[in-house]
Protein backbone atom coordinates (compact mmCIF):
# COMPACT_ATOMS: atom_id res chain seq x y z
CA UNK A 1 0.00 0.00 0.00
CA UNK A 2 1.00 3.50 -0.82
CA UNK A 3 1.12 6.47 2.01
CA UNK A 4 0.56 9.93 0.01
CA UNK A 5 0.88 13.18 0.78
CA UNK A 6 -0.95 15.16 -1.49
CA UNK A 7 -3.58 18.10 -1.59
CA UNK A 8 -7.10 16.98 -2.52
CA UNK A 9 -6.59 18.63 -5.69
CA UNK A 10 -3.64 16.09 -5.96
CA UNK A 11 -5.82 13.42 -4.72
CA UNK A 12 -8.51 13.97 -7.02
CA UNK A 13 -6.63 13.95 -10.57
CA UNK A 14 -4.70 10.83 -9.36
CA UNK A 15 -7.79 9.13 -8.27
CA UNK A 16 -9.19 10.31 -11.74
CA UNK A 17 -6.02 9.13 -13.57
CA UNK A 18 -6.57 5.51 -11.92
CA UNK A 19 -9.93 5.15 -12.90
CA UNK A 20 -9.68 5.96 -16.33
CA UNK A 21 -6.83 3.72 -16.34
CA UNK A 22 -8.74 0.55 -14.66
CA UNK A 23 -10.14 -1.79 -16.19
CA UNK A 24 -14.20 -1.08 -15.49
CA UNK A 25 -16.64 -4.09 -15.77
CA UNK A 26 -20.79 -3.96 -15.74
CA UNK A 27 -22.62 -7.55 -14.99
CA UNK A 28 -25.55 -7.35 -16.92
CA UNK A 29 -27.69 -9.75 -14.15
CA UNK A 30 -28.52 -8.51 -10.62
CA UNK A 31 -27.57 -9.86 -7.74
CA UNK A 32 -28.74 -9.51 -4.27
CA UNK A 33 -27.22 -10.76 -0.78
CA UNK A 34 -28.59 -14.22 0.22
CA UNK A 35 -27.52 -14.68 3.86
CA UNK A 36 -26.65 -18.27 5.33
CA UNK A 37 -26.45 -19.45 8.88
CA UNK A 38 -22.58 -19.97 10.14
CA UNK A 39 -23.21 -23.84 10.43
CA UNK A 40 -25.27 -24.29 7.05
CA UNK A 41 -22.68 -22.66 5.01
CA UNK A 42 -22.26 -24.51 1.19
CA UNK A 43 -20.44 -23.10 -1.06
CA UNK A 44 -21.86 -21.30 -4.03
CA UNK A 45 -19.83 -21.26 -7.61
CA UNK A 46 -22.65 -18.21 -8.76
CA UNK A 47 -20.88 -15.89 -6.15
CA UNK A 48 -18.98 -12.99 -6.68
CA UNK A 49 -18.16 -12.71 -2.79
CA UNK A 50 -18.88 -14.01 0.45
CA UNK A 51 -18.20 -12.29 3.99
CA UNK A 52 -19.36 -13.59 7.23
CA UNK A 53 -19.87 -12.32 10.92
CA UNK A 54 -20.68 -14.48 13.87
CA UNK A 55 -23.93 -15.40 12.69
CA UNK A 56 -24.69 -15.65 9.56
CA UNK A 57 -22.39 -15.99 5.85
CA UNK A 58 -23.50 -13.34 3.56
CA UNK A 59 -23.08 -14.03 -0.09
CA UNK A 60 -23.52 -12.31 -3.20
CA UNK A 61 -25.54 -14.27 -5.94
CA UNK A 62 -27.76 -13.16 -9.22
CA UNK A 63 -30.91 -12.73 -7.96
CA UNK A 64 -33.22 -16.05 -8.69
CA UNK A 65 -36.17 -14.64 -7.31
CA UNK A 66 -37.92 -11.34 -7.21
CA UNK A 67 -38.44 -9.60 -3.56
CA UNK A 68 -34.80 -9.04 -2.51
CA UNK A 69 -32.86 -6.08 -3.09
CA UNK A 70 -31.42 -5.71 -5.85
CA UNK A 71 -28.23 -4.59 -6.56
CA UNK A 72 -26.35 -3.57 -10.00
CA UNK A 73 -22.46 -4.71 -9.63
CA UNK A 74 -19.88 -3.52 -11.39
CA UNK A 75 -15.76 -4.21 -10.98
CA UNK A 76 -12.73 -2.25 -11.45
CA UNK A 77 -8.93 -3.73 -11.63
CA UNK A 78 -6.45 -1.73 -10.78
CA UNK A 79 -2.78 -1.54 -12.96
CA UNK A 80 -0.62 -2.68 -10.89
CA UNK A 81 2.06 0.18 -10.20
CA UNK A 82 -0.53 3.44 -9.52
CA UNK A 83 -1.25 4.42 -6.08
CA UNK A 84 -5.10 3.30 -6.12
CA UNK A 85 -4.98 4.44 -2.44
CA UNK A 86 -8.37 6.19 -1.47
CA UNK A 87 -10.48 5.17 -4.39
CA UNK A 88 -13.69 3.78 -2.74
CA UNK A 89 -13.67 6.59 -0.01
CA UNK A 90 -12.82 9.09 -3.22
CA UNK A 91 -16.02 7.60 -5.66
CA UNK A 92 -18.49 6.34 -3.19
CA UNK A 93 -18.37 9.96 -2.07
CA UNK A 94 -18.49 11.94 -5.61
CA UNK A 95 -21.05 9.43 -6.33
CA UNK A 96 -23.24 9.76 -2.96
CA UNK A 97 -22.69 13.84 -3.79
CA UNK A 98 -23.66 14.24 -7.04
CA UNK A 99 -26.25 11.63 -7.40
CA UNK A 100 -27.38 10.72 -3.70
CA UNK A 101 -26.68 7.30 -3.76
CA UNK A 102 -25.31 4.66 -1.49
CA UNK A 103 -22.94 1.86 -2.58
CA UNK A 104 -20.90 -1.00 -0.96
CA UNK A 105 -17.59 -2.52 -1.98
CA UNK A 106 -16.40 -5.82 -1.41
CA UNK A 107 -12.35 -5.53 -2.20
CA UNK A 108 -10.41 -8.69 -3.44
CA UNK A 109 -6.89 -9.45 -4.57
CA UNK A 110 -5.67 -11.19 -7.81
CA UNK A 111 -1.62 -11.12 -8.14
CA UNK A 112 -1.96 -12.08 -11.16
CA UNK A 113 -3.88 -9.11 -12.53
CA UNK A 114 -2.24 -6.03 -10.53
CA UNK A 115 -3.18 -6.55 -7.10
CA UNK A 116 -6.31 -5.52 -5.33
CA UNK A 117 -9.91 -5.29 -7.31
CA UNK A 118 -13.45 -3.91 -6.26
CA UNK A 119 -16.68 -5.29 -6.45
CA UNK A 120 -19.05 -2.21 -6.27
CA UNK A 121 -22.80 -2.32 -5.59
CA UNK A 122 -25.46 0.06 -6.12
CA UNK A 123 -29.52 -0.64 -5.96
CA UNK A 124 -30.56 -1.19 -8.81
CA UNK A 125 -33.10 1.67 -9.40
CA UNK A 126 -30.40 4.10 -9.98
CA UNK A 127 -27.75 1.88 -11.63
CA UNK A 128 -28.22 3.13 -15.06
CA UNK A 129 -27.21 6.85 -13.42
CA UNK A 130 -24.42 5.73 -11.58
CA UNK A 131 -22.65 3.62 -14.74
CA UNK A 132 -23.18 6.56 -17.03
CA UNK A 133 -21.78 8.62 -14.22
CA UNK A 134 -18.62 6.62 -13.45
CA UNK A 135 -18.57 6.37 -17.82
CA UNK A 136 -18.27 10.22 -17.87
CA UNK A 137 -15.79 10.55 -15.30
CA UNK A 138 -13.26 7.74 -17.32
CA UNK A 139 -13.74 10.47 -20.20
Amino acid sequence: MYISKETPKETDLRLKKVLKKSRFKVFEKSYYFNEIPVEKFEFNEKALAFVRDNDVWSQLIPVDKKGNEEFRIFSFHFEKDLDNSGFVGWLATKIKDDLGSDVFVVCGQNSNQGGIFDYWGCPIEVSDEVIIYIKNLMN
